[in-house]
């Protein structure tokens, strides 16, 4: 089978995986990147991205940094080789893994900077006795409200945990049959 054709053969996939990325809030070109990667046996050089997906330098490097902030990509080391080298990460479960608990702790350390000051001025405040009756009554209702985002970002907390430590695959191990049943 020609290059060409195996290429096209493997576009749906890049196409689909792009979709993808995108809903995840990344940009379609780097999805295209990180799809014509993943069928890669081996590190690419960025000229050698460039060519295969066409995109310009620039381009290039930024989304491959941001790949690798993200652990999409990593950076590998070739004896003999000046150039960078970058590969995908192969592993779809691991990929998806250490996207998700690194967007979850991102938010945890957004959110909690926000309660924390949030609740701090809210209860400094209502000590204060600057409220009046029905400020005070909606500052209890903003503290209640406090109150269940500090669960949400615990559950968050535990969850990324969940993740990061492997426990998942301990509570979802995918059988032939599950593949047979989603991809008949």
């Amino acid at each position: 089978m020609d290059e060409t054709k195996l290429d096209q053969a493997r576009s749906h996939y890049i196409q689909s995986l792009t979709e993808t990325l995108e809903l995840y809030g990344l940009s379609p070109s780097m999805g295209l990147l990180y799809g014509t990667m993943l069928f890669q046996d081996r590190p690419l050089t960025l000229d050698e991205m460039c060519q295969q997906t066409g995109m310009s330098k620039t381009s290039m490097s930024t989304g491959v940094r941001e790949l690798s902030r993200l652990k999409l990509v990593k950076k590998k080391w070739e004896r003999g080789v000046r150039k960078d080298l970058y590969e995908a990460e192969h592993d779809l479960i691991r990929a998806f893994i250490d996207y998700f608990v690194y967007l979850w702790e991102q938010e945890i350390e957004i959110n909690k900077k926000g309660l924390v000051q949030t609740e701090r001025t809210i209860r400094k405040l209502l000590a204060s006795g600057e409220l009046t009756e029905a400020e005070n009554a909606e500052a209890q209702k903003d503290l209640e409200k406090v109150a269940t985002a500090k669960i949400y970002y615990a559950w968050l907390h535990e969850l990324s945990h969940f993740f990061q430590n492997d426990e998942v695959m301990k509570q979802i191990q995918v059988t032939e049959e599950m593949v047979k049943r989603l991809f008949p």
